[in-house]
């Protein structure tokens, strides 16, 4: 379509930040490792997935669907939105064991105000830390900017603005509390699931020094309340391992290509895709992966 440049053009501050290829690789598993500390964020998405065998299906299929809408023209956007909101529709029930402060019946709907927040509240803080992490600052101005184009990408899901805060640091209010609340909770699933995802990405090369600065920077970038939830270790040593990969990193980037540097990683997205698959192909069961819902082993207890 001549013109459409799409929800989020050029000069977008949310398309400035996901362009950089250092975020789009990185940002999506903590989210998905974050939003699972709301047990009805979690488990409402356990109970209607078609795919529990294959999680890093739904991790590359998300990835994929908010690409197009970042980067894709309206008319591309509106055909992943329009499929999006016909699964989001069936999202709703209640949960059918306690988990931990939420009791067995708590409702749950991915439709709810609420908890579309909490879907792209992850995403955002996940973007933002990387992309000041590797790349530089935002100022105070371009953070507010970046806060309302991903209240304006929840909006695009359904979500009312008016649930949303309103400027980047009532964001960071609301982020912090929540995380620090005392509703948290991880399921055994959402522990199992959501470690695998963060730290055990399959892909179709083998490259291990790369997935261990990977996993060393996604484990550093967590709050140190998610890391308790997951039982994770960080000490100063870790501290100073991840300091030096990120000066190495900032200092290469002078010396890196554009095209490599930013860009669509739609091609990585795809090569963990066909790892999950050989995976299954081989008769393996895939990091992560949880058995179907009516399974006798389904529960929703402490991690």
């Amino acid at each position: 379509m001549h013109g459409d440049h799409g929800y989020f053009p050029s000069g977008s501050v949310l398309r400035k930040v996901q362009r950089e290829r250092i975020v789009g690789l990185l940002y999506g598993q903590r989210a998905l490792g974050i939003g699972a500390i709301d047990p009805r964020n979690f488990v409402g998405t356990r109970l209607h997935t078609t795919s529990p065998h294959r999680p890093f299906h739904r991790l590359v299929v998300t990835a994929k669907m908010f690409e197009a809408i970042f980067f894709g023209s309206r008319a591309e956007a509106d055909r992943v939105l329009a499929a999006v909101h016909g699964m989001h529709s069936k999202v709703n029930g209640v949960l059918p064991d306690d988990a931990g402060p939420m009791p067995a019946g708590t409702p749950y709907s991915a439709l709810d105000p609420e908890l579309m927040l909490w879907t792209i509240a992850p995403a955002a803080d996940s973007a933002v830390y990387f992309y000041e992490l590797f790349v530089r600052r935002l100022t105070a101005g371009e953070r507010d900017s970046f806060w309302a184009d991903y209240v304006r990408f929840g909006e695009l899901f359904g979500m009312d603005a008016s649930a949303a805060p309103g400027s980047w640091s009532e964001f960071r209010e609301y982020f912090d509390a929540k995380v620090n609340g005392a509703d948290v909770y991880l399921t055994d699933e959402a522990h199992t699931t959501g470690s695998s995802v963060m730290f055990q990405i399959p892909i179709t090369r083998p490259r291990w020094p790369a997935m261990s600065v990977h996993n060393l920077l996604i484990r550093g970038s967590l709050p140190p309340r998610v890391r308790e939830l997951y039982r994770l270790d960080w000490s100063a040593a870790d501290a100073l391992r991840m300091s030096a990969a990120v000066r190495a990193a900032r200092a290469s980037r002078p010396l890196t290509p554009r095209s490599v540097l930013r860009g669509s990683c739609v091609a990585h997205f795809d090569d963990v895709a066909e790892a999950e698959r050989r995976i299954l192909a081989s008769g393996k069961p895939v990091p992560g992966s949880l058995p179907p819902v009516d399974a006798p082993e389904f529960s929703a207890h402490a991690a």
